[in-house]
């Protein structure tokens, strides 16, 4: 399975304003937890891969899902091939891991509110530390239909006023990573976090 994904910062009020003139269907809002795990016979952030357990939750259910993600397919997204399944019990799995030699990484936290359009899921996603980002993204079981489903995912994001060519390519946990690096690097030169 591959996730064909692009990523932009955005104001969330603009586009559920748009969401709303396009129709588009709300799926729901929930609060997500992934806890990311370095391996201990390779580096994660050199080989561009990741492993985490998501804590997904909403005012009805929780359910925990442990992923893998593989290294990035295309220059023109955040396409991967992933694998995941629901777990029962995540603090078991993260025993599982620890006992085999991966260490917590780190911890992102976010509130993501999901809607339907055009076949896509378009995910309002509030990161704690980051901020406001908004994901199209779909699935695709096959790699020579990732170029359509991308160009399908810019479709949808022009759709809500965003520019494709804004996008992020770098993971919420690359991105809070890239911070932390960066607050340690001014704090070693003399200069605290907020003289950004």
């Amino acid at each position: 399975m591959y996730e064909v994904e692009v990523k932009v910062r955005a104001d969330h009020a603009a586009v559920r304003e748009r969401l709303d003139d396009l129709n588009a269907h709300s799926v729901g809002v929930v609060t997500q937890e992934d806890f990311y795990y370095d391996a201990p016979h390779r580096d994660f952030a050199e080989t561009d891969e990741a492993l985490r357990i998501r804590r997904e939750a909403d005012d009805d259910d929780a359910v925990e899902v442990v992923t893998y993600k593989g290294p990035l397919v295309e220059e023109e997204s955040k396409t991967r091939k992933e694998h995941e399944t629901v777990i029962g019990n995540g603090d078991t799995v993260d025993e599982l891991l620890s006992a085999l030699g991966f260490e917590s990484a780190a911890t992102v936290h976010k509130e993501r509110e999901r809607y339907e359009l055009d076949g896509y899921v378009v995910s309002l996603d509030a990161v704690t530390g980051l901020g406001e980002f908004v994901e199209v993204e779909t699935e695709t079981d096959e790699e020579g239909d990732i170029e359509s489903a991308r160009v399908g995912a810019y479709d949808v994001l022009r759709e809500l006023g965003l520019n494709p060519e804004e996008q992020i390519r770098t993971s919420y946990l690359g991105l809070l990573l890239e911070g932390k690096t960066g607050d340690e690097e001014r704090m070693r030169n003399g200069r605290g976090a907020d003289e950004q």
